[in-house]
């Protein structure tokens, strides 16, 4: 790495260098957020006059060159320079030059604690303090530490949901005007970034490195608590979160959090109704991908995952996975208040809502709220009647499909429920629960009057009725 000019006053925030008094006071207004140069027009303020001047030719309509293609206009009409492998423009010579790296592969920044090289010395600087564990920028908000400034930034808007930068050909907007360069990509169909090992192109720098680490097998992201690594250092930022447990993603409706954004995105949805995954073939919307997907093979009736036990199929992976624990007995979610098991995630959080008294889901109809979301779904067909699931041998429908599935058992004769004790079959999982009682002498129900205990809730029905009304 090439030496610098001796840097002589130091920042007292956070201890950058600069070479000069004028810097350090160009600097000082990152952290105490002064802008003192602002414009007479309209008000706007800038922390550097340089800015500000530039900002002024939008009023006086000075310096304006407008674009002969499309007619947007533009402050400076810099001289381009062509990137002669894909056709990209640049501004300066250096710029180009930096470009090309990516193109030819090679890396002219390096540094001898490691032996990652770099494109750009920038980025070297940057990589440095991965090593050094300097995260200079803190976030007044949550007191989160990021090693540059852009990346605070990016992470003040994402808590106060500002998009800045628009896209000028969707109007979609955005927090972070790289990611927007991005997305409009999508347009152009602009992939100047290519693999070298099977020659995949990418939109973007960051992108194109992260694939290469399919090749090379490189994770160079290892969790502080636990030691597993990562090729993506978003992949490790999650999965310290299950350490930590933090979770940054606040809900607006009910203030319930999350650890990513994406499940906050999906947890909205409960809220605001949003379906925006829409079937095809019948018109019926789903709120998660996953779930249109897995709905799909209704139509197709594609089951392509085989139960090794007893040769069921499934449409989809999680659904085999969640039956094959009926024989493995695997439990392996437990309910952090009574210590009970589930072999089912789902399970686990619908039971726990027993603890805490949630109920999320409020019916549209009658404001009745409930707990889980197939309770509400199968409520709200009493109100409008609904049968959607219909039995494939005598055309028999139901308002649930857990309903159907019962049934259709009488026709196929399918016992899938084995007792422990006996080998006893069963075509309905409570049957067999009922069953296994018998023997382990458990009766979870007893009379509150007399405290005689029972096996089944009918059974203490019937004693109630027939010892102790009146």
């Amino acid at each position: 790495m090439q030496s610098h000019t001796k840097k002589s006053v130091t920042c007292t925030q956070c201890g950058k260098s600069f070479t000069c008094k004028t810097s350090l006071e160009r600097h000082m207004r990152v952290h105490t957020g002064e802008k003192p140069f602002t414009c007479d027009q309209c008000g706007k303020s800038f922390t550097q006059s340089a800015h500000l001047k530039k900002h002024m030719n939008i009023h006086t309509r000075e310096n304006q060159h407008a674009c002969d293609q499309c007619g947007k206009i533009f402050l400076r009409a810099s001289k381009r320079r062509t990137c002669t492998q894909c056709g990209k423009s640049l501004t300066s010579k250096y710029n180009l030059d930096v470009h090309m790296r990516a193109h030819t592969g090679e890396n002219t920044f390096t540094w001898d604690q490691c032996v990652k090289s770099f494109a750009q010395s920038s980025s070297l600087k940057i990589h440095m303090n991965i090593h050094t564990g300097e995260k200079s920028h803190t976030c007044d908000q949550c007191g989160k530490t990021f090693l540059r400034a852009s990346n605070l930034m990016t992470h003040l808007r994402v808590l106060t949901k500002e998009k800045p930068h628009s896209c000028y050909l969707c109007g979609k907007s955005f927090s972070c005007i790289q990611i927007l360069k991005e997305h409009q990509k999508i347009y152009t169909g602009m992939r100047e970034y290519m693999c070298f090992e099977c020659e995949k192109t990418f939109t973007s720098a960051t992108r194109l490195k992260q694939h290469e680490r399919i090749h090379t097998g490189e994770k160079p992201y290892r969790c502080s608590h636990c030691n597993k690594i990562f090729n993506k250092s978003g992949d490790l930022k999650t999965h310290e979160r299950i350490h930590t447990g933090e979770k940054p993603y606040k809900c607006s409706h009910c203030d319930k959090r999350f650890s990513q954004s994406a499940n906050l995105k999906t947890h909205e949805r409960i809220h605001t109704g949003e379906k925006p995954y829409i079937c095809d073939q019948c018109g019926k919307s789903f709120a998660l991908k996953g779930n249109l997907m897995g709905h799909m093979n209704i139509h197709t009736g594609e089951k392509q995952y085989k139960c090794s036990h007893c040769d069921k199929r499934f449409s989809r992976s999680a659904h085999l996975k969640t039956h094959e624990r009926i024989h493995t007995g695997e439990k392996p979610y437990m309910c952090s208040h009574c210590n009970k098991r589930f072999s089912d995630s789902g399970d686990l959080k619908r039971h726990e809502r027993i603890h805490t008294g949630e109920k999320p889901y409020m019916c549209s109809h009658c404001n009745k709220r409930f707990s889980d979301s197939g309770d509400l779904k199968r409520h709200e067909r009493i109100h409008t009647g609904e049968k959607p699931y219909m039995c494939s041998h005598c055309n028999k429908r139901f308002s649930d499909s857990g309903d159907l599935k019962r049934h259709e058992r009488i026709h196929t004769g399918e016992k899938p429920y084995m007792c422990s004790h006996c080998n006893k079959r069963f075509s309905d999982s409570g049957d067999l629960k009922r069953h296994e009682r018998i023997h382990t002498g458990e009766k979870p129900y007893h009379c509150t009057a007399c405290g005689k205990r029972f096996i089944q809730s009918s059974c203490l029905h019937r004693h109630t009725k027939t010892n102790h009304s009146k």
